[in-house]
């Protein structure tokens, strides 16, 4: 039976990824990215795209407006927009910070919460953390904003669990390892990432449509590689 799934920050690499891999199947998603170009050109009539920036507030309205007039209902939600900033903390400002948290904490905050009332008892929440949030792993210099915001959401996973756990939906986070993206090679040009984009959607493509029938508030670390 197809599904609603939003994924948010489809315009590249593991967002762009997973539209594919679930418009292939049938299931209707709705692809929110700040450049909505590289989806649209794909020409889906199951996808509907729609350029939507997390640090704005009337972009959220027009999720919920689609939501209530198209679908009615969100079986899927997959919080995979980030930012990664990589600069010495030194030099690291509080608006550095404050843009990073934006994306990488408020958003996916924001995206589960407006999303909330149209989700059922079994719906999924997917939030994409990194291998950087987890304590306790190796840590690299220059990314104090972007793994702490990573560790936030970490957390804001098991709480938001927690407080849902009778009347659902399911809240789980994937940390995960180096995947070779734009992203990963605008920070760091020389590294070569163990993991493509394509393999990593496929895992979380599978996560997002079952894994809430065995996890919930749970942190899976899916990385192959020390980071």
């Amino acid at each position: 039976m197809s599904k609603n799934i939003i994924i948010t920050g489809t315009s590249r690499g593991i967002g762009f990824e997973l539209v594919h891999l679930f418009a292939n199947q049938g299931h209707n998603v709705l692809a929110l990215s700040r450049n909505a170009q590289p989806i649209n050109n794909l020409h889906f009539d199951n996808i509907n795209s729609m350029a939507f920036d997390l640090c704005k507030a009337e972009d959220y309205k027009k999720v919920e407006t689609f939501i209530k007039t198209e679908w009615k209902q969100v079986d899927i939600l997959i919080n995979n927009a980030g930012t990664l900033l990589n600069k010495p903390f030194a030099e690291t400002t509080m608006e550095d910070f404050e843009y990073v948290y934006k994306t990488n904490v408020f958003g996916v905050a924001e995206m589960s919460r407006i999303t909330l009332p149209f989700m059922k008892k079994d719906s999924h929440v997917v939030t994409i953390s990194s291998m950087g949030g987890v304590q306790g792993s190796i840590k690299f210099p220059g990314l104090a904003a972007y793994s702490s915001s990573k560790g936030a959401v970490i957390t804001l996973t098991e709480l938001l669990a927690e407080e849902h756990k009778e009347t659902g939906p399911q809240f789980n986070v994937l940390a995960l390892g180096a995947v070779q993206t734009e992203m990963l090679k605008e920070a760091f040009p020389d590294y070569d990432a163990p993991t493509t984009a394509k393999q990593m959607a496929t895992y979380i493509h599978d996560f997002a449509l079952t894994g809430n029938k065995l996890f919930n508030g749970k942190m899976l670390q899916v990385s192959n590689s020390t980071p």
